[in-house]
């Protein structure tokens, strides 16, 4: 390996990007690995994580067991890395970065996706509250255990800075007097994410966006009709049918997986073009420069707002579903259910949830951490009860 430079692809990066050779670092200072780059070296421990493997068994709108065809946690991973990494390279930002990023974004979420979510929330409510984004942290930060050295992942800087894309002003300054120049810090300093953060906080918004399309159509739950009432679904129903005629007498899941493949298409081009904009007006000529700056990753606003009916409309329509509903409350139960006999039956608590903190907090890392079969299962066996169909 003779005249091997680990970071060699920072030489094509913009200056604005985050350049792995000048990484803030780890907590824990650890030589650099031969082969690969500081963010390379996060998404391997990221993909080689516990939690990682865990997203397959994992909600994303529709529950694990309704169909082995709908999105899971991990699959939405994968989606948000690569339309991340596309866009990434075009901005001439860190890939590696990004990747990283957006593999462990959701390594918080609990079971049943935001319905389990809730329900922690309130059981947590005496004790801090539960949100998953502060859980996805927490996870890298404490919860794998993996290295005889440290808990946790270890991470860069500039990745776990990326994960935590919300915190509260009191908890940011307790974590500024703790970690100085943290990953706590721009809440207090009211400064913006690396560039990359930004860029995989707004691929994810696309990547959910188009996939509870495709699956909310694909699971009969939203119709056709429903959709072409969306401008941004329809004006690629109209130019898809333009191009290609024939889709109008094929199956209807081809034509809406067109449209998909358009939507975001024409988001992801809209991003690069009004993320160009932005950054050519401010010009930044370093990743801490572009901190400073209101955020310069964005839509245009046309696409913003096209984005937002979007949302307003899979919130009414597909997430507010009565069979979507039905099948949330039953979630609800079970991770409100499992929390209360835990407490109440400290006996019942597995090897796994001695973690680190108080009960409570303990407690909710164990339920966070489990999949959606996993907590069907300990429930009917803790309650004999059967909330969900086989």
């Amino acid at each position: 390996m003779s005249g091997f430079v680990p970071h060699a692809r920072d030489a094509g990066l913009a200056a604005w990007a985050c350049h792995a050779a000048f990484s803030r670092g780890r907590r824990i200072d650890e030589p650099p690995a031969p082969t690969r780059s500081a963010f390379q070296r996060d998404r391997d421990r990221i993909v080689h994580s516990t939690a990682f493997r865990r997203l397959v068994y994992k909600t994303q709108v529709f529950l694990n067991h309704e169909g082995d065809l709908f999105r899971t946690r991990l699959t939405h991973s994968l989606e948000v890395a690569q339309l991340g990494r596309s866009m990434a390279h075009s901005l001439g930002l860190n890939e590696d970065l990004v990747e990283a990023i957006a593999l462990a974004h959701d390594l918080g979420h609990t079971p049943f996706g935001h319905a389990g979510q809730d329900a922690l929330d309130a059981c947590m409510a005496p004790h801090g509250g539960f949100e998953h984004n502060l859980q996805s942290l927490r996870v890298v930060d404490r919860l794998e255990q993996r290295y005889p050295a440290w808990d946790g992942l270890n991470l860069s800087f500039e990745t776990r800075e990326g994960i935590l894309k919300r915190c509260p002003i009191e908890l940011a300054r307790r974590w500024e007097i703790e970690e100085p120049a943290g990953v706590g810090q721009r809440f207090v300093l009211g400064h913006s994410p690396s560039l990359e953060a930004q860029l995989t906080n707004l691929a994810d918004e696309i990547a959910y966006n188009a996939h509870d399309v495709d699956d909310g159509f694909r699971s009969g739950l939203l119709t056709l009709g429903q959709l072409r009432e969306v401008a941004l679904f329809e004006t690629h129903h109209q130019s898809a049918l333009a191009e290609h005629p024939r889709l109008a007498s094929l199956p209807p899941r081809r034509l809406v997986a067109e449209i998909v493949r358009r939507m975001l298409s024409a988001q992801v081009y809209d991003l690069i073009e009004a993320s160009r904009a932005a950054i050519d007006l401010a010009a930044p000529q370093s990743a801490d420069e572009a901190r400073a700056q209101p955020r310069l990753v964005q839509f245009s606003p046309e696409m913003r707002q096209a984005g937002t009916e979007m949302k307003r409309f899979l919130f009414g329509s597909l997430y507010r579903h009565p069979q979507v509903t039905e099948k949330a409350q039953a979630a609800r139960q079970v991770v409100a259910d499992l929390f209360s006999i835990y407490r109440a039956k400290p006996a019942e608590w597995p090897a796994e949830a001695t973690g680190v903190g108080e009960p409570s907090r303990r407690l909710a890392d164990y339920i966070a951490g489990m999949t959606d079969r996993f907590a069907i299962r300990e429930h009917q066996r803790l309650t004999g009860q059967r909330l969900f169909p086989e």
